[in-house]
């Protein structure tokens, strides 16, 4: 890989060090100018004309992400973000009084609420599948919940927002298969960090984002769904996009996952998404994901090795996420303080902790890239009280 080509490639480089890529990532310069190129077409011969003149890159979306995740461009969808993905396929699921809902401490709080609205409203259950140890989803306490039947959906992120986890994503689909149960995976911030193959990991439904760790633009996201379990969902709402008008009064839903899609969309944003995920795959998954994860094990090793500073990631195998506090600071000020010294790091919060019993104070989080450099890392340390 080589580093100075990419980031020359990526004009943000020139301007700071970027470790805030689990918010959203700096784009490369394909996506850069496929967003720009296609609104500056919108903005001089019309939004409807430039579809139909770049209607081919515009398909280019399905087959791109579909190469990145191992799946079936028929089985994507292309929705305005991850969060509304991921409520797409959730909401879809006809859940029923005594149905039992399967998460992990660790999930994010906007799923959760999303959990407690369906279980009001249908009798379903939310039940919390211990973790290991080091924080990681328990697969033996998974295993016995799914003996006891009655579970309708698993549900879990994959890379945790706040503690730096990667979670057993291959495992769990192995267990939700052996016992016929759905298997529902939030990769919003494991796309584009870590290799992500839908059939390898084995689970029915994927939803992820545009803007970070894939480079793709902003308020992009998409929802993968397996093939065979389509006519098995319901879309929460249906448009002209989604199904086809059958006078006087009926209608057809698509058969692909498109069913999931709306008709309007950021059309500029479809083609960048895509040029993006291409980006990725020719650059090639598993050299991002060792690239990433060994920048982010460097970044723990130096801070684990300066006074006061407390590194709070948890699992086995953690990802490319990093957080951590300092004795006698905010972290809002250290991310004030990093800024000013042309370094970009995030808080993480934890209202954003869902069910976690044991959820760190706020920390600061520093997210690395395989654009980040060893320079970069020293600029943050250096920023530290």
């Amino acid at each position: 890989m080589d580093i100075d080509e990419i980031r020359t490639d990526t004009p943000g480089c020139a301007k700071v060090a970027h470790l805030n890529n689990a918010g959203a990532a700096l784009p490369p310069r394909p996506v850069i100018d496929a967003v720009a190129g296609h609104f500056a077409q919108e903005s001089t011969i019309g939004a409807y004309e430039a579809a139909e003149q770049n209607q081919a890159a515009i398909d280019r979306f399905y087959g791109a992400l579909a190469r990145l995740l191992g799946a079936r461009p028929d089985e994507i969808a292309y929705v305005e973000n991850a969060t509304r993905a991921w409520d797409l396929a959730f909401y879809s699921i006809p859940f029923a009084d005594g149905d039992r809902i399967l998460t992990t401490t660790s999930e994010y709080s906007s799923n959760a609420i999303a959990y407690q609205q369906v279980a009001a409203a249908t009798g379903a259950r939310v039940e919390v599948v211990p973790d290991e140890a080091d924080g990681t989803l328990s697969l033996d306490a998974l295993e016995a919940e799914l003996a006891k039947g009655n579970v309708r959906l698993v549900s879990l992120n994959h890379v945790p927002t706040h503690n730096g986890l990667i979670n057993p994503a291959v495992e769990v689909g192995r267990l939700c298969r052996e016992h016929g149960v759905l298997y529902l995976l939030d990769a919003c911030q494991s796309v584009g960090q870590l290799t992500v193959d839908v059939t390898e990991i084995g689970c029915d439904m994927l939803s992820a984002t545009g803007r970070k760790f894939l480079r793709g633009p902003r308020g992009t996201g998409f929802l993968w769904v397996r093939r065979d379990i389509l006519q098995t969902l319901v879309p929460p709402f249906l448009d002209l996009q989604a199904a086809t008008w059958k006078a006087p009064d009926g209608y057809e839903m698509r058969d692909d996952a498109q069913r999931f899609e709306t008709w309007e969309r950021y059309v500029a944003g479809q083609i960048g998404l895509g040029v993006a995920a291409d980006y990725a795959a020719d650059l090639g998954m598993p050299r991002i994901q060792e690239r990433v994860l060994n920048l982010a094990a460097r970044l723990r090793e130096h801070l684990a090795a300066r006074p006061g500073v407390t590194v709070l990631d948890k699992g086995a195998r953690p990802s490319g996420i990093v957080t951590f506090t300092v004795d006698g600071h905010d972290p809002a000020a250290i991310k004030a303080a990093a800024k000013e010294r042309g370094v970009n790091v995030n808080v993480a919060n934890p209202n954003t902790h869902g069910y976690d019993p044991h959820a760190a104070p706020a920390a600061v989080r520093a997210s690395v890239h395989y654009y980040n450099t060893e320079g970069e890392l020293e600029q943050l340390l250096s920023a530290l009280p």
